[in-house]
């Protein structure tokens, strides 16, 4: 069912944890899906559409108080025809990682041997070269910690689980929404209805995934609509709304549990998101990116700009740049048109849909 342009407040500049005090925020065009493939969705999104529930809208970037730019993190050599490109995380992400995975009170008590060994700088093994070193994946790293995941002679004080299903409703989920939008977003109004019509229902007619060879347990056999549940010794401290679609693992909506605030779990998600999108490539499926939104003039979403190498679609010919060349005009312009840089604006004023009025030369 179409619903054509709109608008509403903003999530992004209006108080800390609050939406902004008018509509600021624009919408081109909507539609109410009862049923869409994932592979049409997929195409939907490379155009800048996004979703909550079934509900899906494109974004009137130009327009907009916070611009949001369709952002690709790209994981294998092949993406986007670029040749010997992969992602590979950063020395930071890299610390979050073993931070979570050995030195973090949510998972502290994860003993050595669940850890791939690194040469030590004296000792038996300081005469190794650090060419010799071990090369330890992002997979191996991220479920380094999960119960199901650690060696058989590997201890725990912990159990730490982090485990995908389709998208369905339960108290469980219900009960983490509420708190943390109440804490996090200052929403003290969310009911179980609102909690399915935004990250429950989906619109995706799930189709299976056609791996070649019979594919981990882990990783799931069809595309569509999915809960990655976090749990820690049986409960539930987070959860990733994720749309799994044959060429990427889209972000949907993340919600974790504020007692947990410090242990960046929402980086950490973002670096689950790119592992499950290269082991599902890697066993054969053709998913190959992590895609999710990017809103340069906000300060919490910055970090997405962090996972390298990541390109941002064009938000009028929708063709994919390098993030880092898309940072000058970023920095410079409240809308920054990549293809045509003269349609770039200056200033918070909304501009209408008056191509006809001089814009800001870039």
């Amino acid at each position: 069912m179409p619903l054509g342009s709109g608008c509403s407040t903003c999530g992004y500049c209006g108080p800390l944890g609050e939406r902004s005090s008018t509509e600021t925020s624009f919408k081109k065009a909507g539609l109410i899906a009862s049923q869409l493939s994932c592979k049409v969705y997929q195409k939907m999104i490379y155009r800048g559409w996004r979703r909550s529930g079934t509900y899906c809208y494109a974004p009137d970037v130009r327009r907009s108080c916070c611009p949001q730019y369709t952002i690709r993190l790209c994981l294998s050599e092949f993406n986007l025809g670029l040749d010997a490109i992969a992602f590979k995380p950063s020395r930071s992400q890299r610390k979050l990682i073993n931070r979570d995975t050995s030195d973090s009170p949510l998972l502290q008590g994860i003993s050595s041997a669940s850890m791939p060994t690194r040469p030590s700088k004296s000792g038996g093994t300081s005469n190794a070269s650090k060419r010799d070193s071990p090369k330890i994946s992002l997979s191996t790293s991220i479920h380094a910690a999960e119960s199901d995941f650690i060696f058989p002679n590997a201890t725990a004080r912990h159990d730490f689980k982090v485990t995908l299903e389709p998208s369905t409703y339960s108290e469980e989920k219900y009960t983490l929404y509420p708190l943390y939008q109440r804490q996090i977003h200052h929403d003290p109004h969310n009911t179980p209805e609102d909690f399915k019509r935004f990250l429950v229902k989906s619109h995706f007619i799930n189709e299976p995934i056609p791996y070649p060879a019979s594919a981990p347990d882990h990783l799931p056999s069809q595309y569509g609509s999915f809960h990655q549940m976090y749990r820690l010794d049986g409960e539930l401290i987070a959860m990733n709304v994720i749309d799994i679609l044959p060429e990427c693992v889209s972000s949907v909506y993340f919600i974790y549990d504020p007692k947990h605030d410090k242990y960046s779990l929402g980086k950490l998600s973002a670096l689950r998101e790119a592992s499950l999108a290269r082991e599902m490539h890697d066993a054969g499926a053709i998913t190959m990116s992590s895609l999710a939104m990017a809103i340069h003039s906000c300060p919490k979403m910055k970090y997405k700009g962090g996972f390298s190498p990541s390109y941002l679609a064009d938000p009028e010919e929708f063709t994919w740049f390098p993030l880092a060349d898309c940072i000058p005009q970023l920095e410079k312009f409240r809308y920054a048109a990549f293809v045509h840089p003269k349609n770039s604006l200056e200033g918070p004023q909304d501009p209408g849909e008056d191509r006809n009025q001089t814009p800001t030369v870039a």
